[in-house]
């Protein structure tokens, strides 16, 4: 294998990559047959129950409609010296509406969402969802580039 093939990271090295929060792109499947809807998003990574917490701007003039219940994939990524990403899927889940919302209320407690002002209005002016993702699958590569 050469140097700059793509390599699939550990379940630990996957953790350290997401940290507890960042940025990336969640796209929520059109039950239609369309294209997903794709949006950038800040998102909190809790890595003692290995799952996605993500603060979504909902209401009567949003694109993505309901958010629960949806099926999702989610790409976060970053170049340094070379590629890293990692892929979730699975379906979101209200953090209030969890089967076990004390234990998705201390998840949301354990990460770091950044806040990233990419609204038409003020922000105190958006509602927002607290939705998380347990996903049904979860892998991260890497891929470094060959020094010459």
């Amino acid at each position: 294998m050469s140097e700059d093939s793509p390599v699939e990271m550990e379940p630990e090295a996957v953790d350290e990559f997401l940290g507890t929060g960042g940025t990336g792109v969640l796209s929520l499947s059109d039950e239609a047959d369309g294209p997903p809807h794709s949006i950038p998003v800040s998102y909190g990574y809790d890595a003692a129950e290995r799952t996605f917490y993500f603060r979504l701007a909902v209401g009567p003039d949003s694109e993505k409609g309901d958010v629960t219940d949806r099926p999702v994939t989610f790409v976060t990524y970053r170049e340094e010296d070379g590629w890293e990403s990692v892929v979730a899927s699975g379906r979101l889940e209200s953090v209030e509406e969890a089967a076990a919302p004390n234990e998705a209320l201390a998840g949301l407690g354990r990460v770091d969402i950044p806040l990233v002002d990419a609204f038409d209005s003020a922000v105190r002016h958006v509602d927002f969802a607290f939705v998380r993702l347990e996903p049904e699958e979860l892998s991260g590569h890497r891929e470094f580039y060959r020094a010459e």
